[in-house]
């Protein structure tokens, strides 16, 4: 499989390259991120175009975690791609960040057992591989951070429908306007509880040993890829987070097994989440140079990367993508701002994080703003 033993310019973050049908501008990507601005019907919001043409000097674009159907549903606000009025919303987002140049795929999933009752049709219980309930919270209007709701295991014969859904929804966001899809294959939603033995207690051929565990993900990714093609087609996955209640005995073995099978798919990219969600990177030891040397594709990783760290990443072959979350967040003009090693606004209050309205969203300033503000402040103290 593929040798990342070789080393490539140190400018190489900022050049060109392709990634499956994708000709991006930069090796640098906007990680998929969770804002909970969706409006009626869980439509993008009215910021959305905006702030994601903002952005559009990205390599890559992945817009954020966007629901696959109704019942996938885990928090307030988090948009959807699976009415006609969410296409329609997205394709106002979509043409507003082809128009500034940029390149966009959207991450779908499907939350599982990180979910509520009042989010579920009728205030069913959410779903899971099994009857386990995840030990986190979610937001709900008007009661605020609650304890997600006890799950039921999904049928045998309810999971086609799921994978069902998942490349419906692949096939309207390409009817959207997407570039392509990222699967949400992390952070214990629906797709990676299935792969963890701490959360799938299943005794059919889903549950049990590593490859029925991983069958729920690879039959999803081959049905997402026969649908909209492979080359159009990424796969995040969070080897040893524990977001969202997730936990497994033996994540090295699991995460190996996970990428030789998705590597004969032809994927676009892999996206890896390297040690815990925001936080340490080596919180749990983990062998991510064996785990790419199962995928022949395109390696992105994430979490925590600065400027140098994603230089030297790309520039040893380590990685060919980089992906930042918040500094996507606190600075539209990411890339110039990395380019040219200038300086970085900072984060807002945290309530501006998810939901509300422009502040916080769409009015973090650009560099040359920034100067001009100051020249503006330096000739009115003159």
């Amino acid at each position: 499989m593929k040798n990342s033993n070789f080393t490539r310019s140190i400018s190489a973050l900022f050049e060109p390259t392709q990634v499956g049908v994708f000709k991006l501008r930069n090796r640098i990507v906007m990680a998929p991120l969770t804002r909970n601005r969706a409006g009626a019907g869980l439509v993008p919001g009215p910021f959305a175009a905006e702030y994601y043409a903002q952005r559009a000097a990205a390599g890559l674009i992945i817009a954020e975690a966007t629901q696959i159907s109704a019942q996938a549903q885990g928090y307030a606000d988090t948009p959807g791609c699976y009415t006609d009025d969410q296409v329609r919303g997205w394709q106002s987002v979509t043409n507003a960040v082809h128009a500034a140049g940029g390149t966009i795929v959207v991450q779908l999933w499907h939350t599982g057992r990180v979910s509520h009752t009042s989010f579920q049709t009728g205030g069913q219980a959410p779903v899971g591989p099994s009857a386990v309930r995840a030990k986190t919270k979610t937001f709900v209007a008007g009661q605020g951070f609650i304890d997600v709701s006890m799950p039921r295991a999904l049928d045998l014969g309810e999971i086609p429908g799921i994978i069902e859904d998942f490349r419906l929804a692949a096939t309207r966001a390409i009817e959207a306007g997407f570039d392509g899809v990222e699967l949400h294959g992390a952070h214990g939603y629906l797709l990676d509880a299935f792969l963890r033995d701490g959360t799938n207690h299943r005794t059919d051929q889903y549950g049990g040993p590593i490859e029925n565990r991983a069958r729920l993900l690879i039959e999803v990714a081959q049905a997402c890829a026969e649908a909209i093609g492979n080359n159009r087609l990424g796969v995040r996955l969070s080897p040893v987070s524990t977001a969202g209640d997730s936990r497994d005995s033996n994540p090295q073995a699991l995460f190996n097994h996970v990428v030789e099978r998705l590597n004969p798919l032809g994927l676009a990219y892999i996206h890896i989440v390297e040690g815990e969600t925001g936080g340490a990177r080596d919180s749990i030891a983990f062998d991510y140079a064996a785990l790419r040397d199962r995928f022949d594709g395109v390696w992105m990783v994430n979490n925590g990367y600065d400027r140098q760290m994603a230089i030297d990443a790309v520039a040893s072959g380590r990685a060919d993508l980089v992906s930042f979350g918040r500094l996507f967040m606190a600075n539209p003009d990411l890339v110039e701002r990395l380019r040219a090693n200038g300086p970085l606004n900072k984060l807002m209050n945290q309530e501006t994080f998810y939901g509300g309205g422009a502040h916080g969203y769409v009015d973090y300033p650009t560099l040359e703003q920034s100067r001009a503000g100051n020249d503006g402040a330096k000739k009115t103290a003159s």
